[in-house]
């Protein structure tokens, strides 16, 4: 806060007037800087001959505010890219227009009309919602990250779409105060997980004392083959904080209690039993048999997480945060037969799938992460900041077959537990502005990842003890990663910056040991499954070390202009899991290890121009991504008569991706509170080299499209704000087929395990009825398309919510 002092009346106006004209005149410009609150503090000029009649206030101190704070817009550069100089193309949405453009449920809808940005989102409460970018697929979480403040939601504990997926649930959606996106692994500052990009959300402290309590309620309408049904989901989110001196807290809650739409269908390639009926005729995404006879994956889930964020000012530019948050998810999973007998009972007509789509899951997660961090704005700053994740308890549950006849399951079965599996992150960063020229930003970085994913045998599936003496499987592992980084941002003329920089990274792999089992599968056998051979293996270690250059010219001819070319290399390295994780499930999906994988070695290019206007702007990217040893999960059937599929990943020898995206946002299009927003991007993606894949079916996999990326992907809306209570949001989301399959074979459509082209429609309206108290209404899904990403996906949903701020 800045003060003047005057003693004249006069000249006091005379400044207060120049100060609002260059405020007014600053705020028409395309880059909206927060500009200091301005107190001008005047001393009136007694007369000579005061007269005692005047009031005693005459004689005081008369005080004029000039207030320019504001709230942050869309268009502002994120805090983090400001202080360290970030390289990188962004693009944000704020609180604000979450809360009036989508209907939130979960923490990760915030992402959802975000340019080039698709999270795999099936159900709300889901566990598995990864995130994709203009050049990552569905199947690669380990190439993206997401960090929420200081802690690293990414697990990069694995790169698949089941226990790699982002821990969303650890931020509750009331706490974000904004949601930035930095394209491509241009900074030095991030490992090599970011050649898709980096998401970054900001939660919120408070300033003064605060509660706010928020009930969603949605409403799922789903009707395909001989499911139908209305699925509900209440949320209750409760969030309370206060700031006295130099301490503030922020405490939040949140409980979902959700039912799912099938998250799978239950499918079979073989002949059904004398007199069982009820199968529908179908194919699989490669064109062979896969008769539905059922449903599966109905999840009843249970989600709970509270966390609490403590601030202390040790000194006006230097603060320490202790965060501590716990999840817990409790979830059934039930199935839906088809099939009745020749008496009419309802079966499962011996089919294994329909046991792996049944179980339990019983998940406790801690988090933890403490930092200290100045920011003077001076000469130098620091941020060090350190993070530890926890399974204190995962247990999943599951028979390991059906009774043959009847439509009931084996009591032997499989309890996999995770217990103990953990990571840790740790960052040590400074800044240093010698001079008006040059910013230099280094860090040093360490993590550390721990995968313990044993498999058990137990004769009572559904009862007993947690574990037993006889394992089915088990991965077991630890990868470490150390690195040192720095850069440099020049400004070398007033239109010119050159960011370069560099990050040396050493990774190292060990104590890898899978045990597996094969057993027969014959429907009804004795208990624990007939063990037949056991597999066990000591994996080697591995060893790497990697330099990743990065250089980034932005040129910036005016207020209105920037543009900005960059090129960064990134090495990604093989995750615990991909090397490490063994699970195998009669009905379901096997996982297989492959403890020789290399580290993917990426080469990016931006070519980014943006255009600014005073409200709004538009952005046009020409980018390409270059790799080799591509890290490609694939899934393959395990043609024994089960249905079952298994999962495994494997070093591509080189693929491309190259492609362009032209976003924008503008305000007051045509009539004034109407805001226009949306995004295109064109991706061609193909394998350029693959000497090691193996065809079952005598096709190529070179010249094919990556797995997992789709050539066009869209997303745009539109929201009306007619006053300040009301406010008008639709929008629309599109994505173009996408392949599964390093050959391309999987062509058919709208089918299980299908990755499908889709168009999505959503409403939603928000109205402030008081000034503590808003309300708001959505649709997401309006036409109900039917589509499939590997799984179904939901059809209409009724989304409400309420929500209390005092």
């Amino acid at each position: 806060m800045l003060k003047l002092r005057a003693m004249s009346g006069a000249s006091t106006l005379a400044l207060i007037a120049a100060l609002t004209q260059a405020t007014n005149a600053y705020g028409q410009s395309a880059a909206p800087v927060e500009l200091p609150t301005v107190v001008v503090e005047t001393a009136a000029v007694p007369k000579k001959k005061p007269k005692p009649s005047h009031d005693e206030s005459q004689r005081r101190l008369a005080r004029v505010v000039v207030q320019t704070d504001r709230i942050a817009q869309p268009g502002d550069v994120p805090p983090i890219k400001q202080k360290y100089q970030l390289p990188q193309t962004t693009t944000s949405i704020t609180a604000t227009e979450l809360q009036e453009r989508v209907n939130v449920v979960d923490t990760e809808d915030a992402v959802k009309y975000l340019p080039s940005l698709l999270v795999r989102k099936r159900n709300n409460g889901d566990t598995q919602p990864v995130l994709a970018t203009r050049t990552s697929g569905v199947g690669s979480s380990a190439r993206s990250l997401v960090y929420a403040d200081d802690i690293l939601l990414s697990a990069l504990i694995a790169n698949n779409n089941s226990i790699g997926a982002p821990r969303w649930g650890l931020v509750a959606p009331e706490e974000i105060d904004r949601v930035d996106f930095l394209y491509g692994p241009f900074s030095a500052a991030y490992p090599g997980n970011s050649a898709g990009g980096v998401l970054l959300i900001s939660t919120r402290m408070p300033e003064k004392f605060e509660f706010t309590t928020k009930q969603t309620e949605a409403f799922q309408t789903f009707d395909q083959y001989k499911t139908k049904g209305t699925f509900r989901t209440d949320q209750t989110s409760v969030s309370f904080g206060d700031k006295q001196d130099r301490f503030s807290y922020f405490i939040s809650g949140n409980y979902q209690n959700s039912y799912s739409q099938p998250l799978a269908w239950v499918t079979t390639g073989a002949n059904l039993p004398a007199g069982v009926t009820g199968a529908i005729p179908q194919t699989n995404r490669i064109g062979a048999r896969a008769d539905v006879v059922g449903a599966g994956g109905l999840l009843h889930t249970q989600q709970g997480n509270i966390k609490g964020k403590f601030a202390y000012d040790v000194t006006p530019w230097v603060k320490a945060t202790y965060m501590i948050g716990y999840w817990s998810n409790d979830q059934q999973s039930d199935v839906q037969s088809y099939l009745t007998n020749a008496a009419g009972a309802s079966t499962f007509g011996n089919v294994a799938g329909f046991a792996g789509n049944y179980g339990t899951l019983s998940q406790k997660h801690l988090t933890n992460a403490i930092s200290l961090k100045s920011d003077t704005k001076g000469t130098f700053d620091f941020d060090i900041s350190g993070s530890r994740y926890d399974y204190l308890e995962d247990i999943q549950r599951n028979p390991f077959s059906v009774v043959a006849g009847t439509a009931t399951f084996t009591p032997y079965g499989k309890i996999q537990r995770m217990d103990g599996t953990n990571w840790m992150n740790g960052d040590a960063k400074g800044i240093w502005r010698p001079n008006d020229f040059h910013e230099v930003s280094f860090g040093v970085h360490a993590d550390r990842y721990f995968l313990n994913i044993p498999t058990y045998q137990t004769p009572t599936w559904n009862g007993g003890p947690d574990e037993t003496n006889s394992l089915y499987t088990l991965g077991r592992g630890t990868t470490v990663t150390k690195a040192a980084w720095a850069q440099d941002a020049w400004k070398f003329a007033p239109m010119w910056k050159l960011t370069v920089g560099g990050r040396f990274e050493n990774w190292n792999a060990y104590n890898g040991f899978n045990l597996q089992t094969t057993t027969n599968n014959t429907v009804g056998n004795a208990a624990n499954g007939n063990i037949l051979t056991s597999i066990s293996q000591s994996q080697p270690g591995l060893n790497s070390t990697k330099f990743s250059p990065k250089g980034s010219l932005a040129f910036e001819p005016s207020r209105e202009w920037l543009v900005t070319v960059s090129v960064g290399q990134a090495s990604r390295f093989p995750t615990v899991a991909e090397l490490y994780q063994a699970v195998s499930a009669s009905g379901g999906n096997l996982a297989i290890p492959n403890p020789n994988l290399r580290a993917e070695d990426v080469l990016s290019e931006e070519i980014a121009i943006e255009r600014r206007f005073g409200d709004g702007k538009v952005r046009l990217s020409l980018f390409n991504e270059s790799v080799r040893d591509a890290l490609i999960s694939q899934l393959t059937s395990l043609n024994d008569g089960t249905g079952r599929t298994a999962t495994f990943t494997t070093n591509v020898d080189k693929v491309r991706n190259r492609g362009i995206e032209l976003a924008a946002q503008k305000n007051n299009v045509v009539f004034d509170g109407v805001e226009v927003f949306g995004s295109v991007t064109y991706v061609d993606s193909k394998i350029l080299s693959d000497p090691t894949f193996v065809s079952t079916t005598g096709t190529t996999a070179v010249g094919k499209r990556v797995p997992n990326i789709p050539m066009w992907r869209a997303t745009g809306g539109l929201t009306y704000r007619p006053d300040a209570f009301w406010s008008f949001t639709i929008a629309g989301r599109y994505s173009g087929k996408q392949y599964a399959t390093l050959d391309n074979t999987d062509v058919v459509p709208h089918v299980y395990q299908a990755f499908d082209g889709f168009s999505v429609v959503d409403l939603r309206v928000q109205r402030k009825a008081t000034e503590n108290a808003t309300v708001s209404f959505g649709i997401d899904n309006v036409g109900n398309t039917k589509y499939t990403l590997f799984h179904p996906f939901p059809g209409r949903t009724y989304v409400a919510d309420v929500r209390l701020k005092f």
